[in-house]
């Protein structure tokens, strides 16, 4: 590798653990992971420390450019309506705040969006996280001379990872992580609904949980058709819930790192 090269890491930041891969033409190394769950720190405190750690058995020799995905625990997700009041950047940053309020009470300027780019007209997908744990991986990258690239919600990151594999218009498509699952619901090609909660990803909660969405879209008059599921904790058992809904899995390739779902999460980065 020329020394003017520049290198490429994924790290993902899991409820549990953290995990880190560098990029290379055959897909990604895995590099190691740091569980969590022993930290004196909680939520993604825990994690940046766990990141730390890694970092310090990297030896990078060139340039470095640094990818985070960041898991549904430490993200919140609210759809934002359209506005055609909405002219500039920071009128959209405002107007992605009273919206986040409206569900989960006052920010106070602790955390940051992230938007999905929509056409005119239509509902736009929103991302906040932790300000602080932002400011704090643009300094863990730069006191490495590393450049940090991007800071990825996990439920946008995927969604972009599987849309081609999603239909146009009418869809349920849930993310369920180990701990936590989040549910997108399209509906005549927009945005319709989004939340997320803690639940596991056994065929059982996972049942369950399709079963209950069902029910509320059902009483709201607009039926779920199909149901999209992707659980990166599953990749060597594809989970295959018993619920009345047809439920379309979607997987990635088998990780060769003993079945890891961190390194299953690192491939959603595009």
């Amino acid at each position: 590798m020329s020394l003017l090269s520049t290198e490429r890491y994924i790290a993902v930041l899991g409820g549990e653990g953290v995990g880190l891969c560098r990029s290379s033409r055959d897909g990604l190394v895995w590099l190691g992971r740091a569980d969590n769950k022993e930290s004196e720190k909680s939520g993604w405190l825990a994690a940046l420390e766990g990141l730390e750690r890694l970092f310090e058995q990297v030896s990078s020799r060139g340039r470095a450019k640094l990818y985070v995905l960041v898991s549904n625990q430490f993200t919140r997700y609210c759809l934002l309506p359209w506005s055609e009041q909405i002219d500039s950047p920071g009128e959209l940053q405002n107007y992605a705040g009273i919206c986040f309020e409206e569900i989960y009470g006052s920010l106070n300027n602790e955390w940051q969006f992230r938007f999905s780019p929509e056409a005119g007209g239509r509902t736009r997908l929103a991302a906040a996280m932790p300000a602080e744990l932002l400011l704090s991986l643009q300094q863990s990258a730069n006191s490495r001379g590393w450049q940090l690239g991007s800071v990825q919600p996990y439920l946008m990151a995927a969604f972009n990872r599987f849309s081609k594999a999603l239909p146009e218009d009418d869809f349920l498509f849930i993310l369920a992580e180990p701990k936590r699952s989040t549910l997108l619901l399209a509906q005549g090609g927009h945005w319709a609904h989004v939340r997320s909660l803690s639940s596991d990803d056994t065929d059982q909660a996972l049942g369950i949980l399709i079963e209950r969405e069902r029910e509320l879209q059902e009483l709201e008059g607009s039926p779920v058709s199909q149901v999209y599921l992707h659980a990166p904790g599953r990749a060597e058992s594809p989970p295959s819930p018993v619920c009345a809904v047809l439920t379309h899995p979607l997987a990635l390739p088998l990780p060769e790192v003993g079945g890891d779902y961190l390194y299953t999460m690192a491939m959603a980065v595009l």
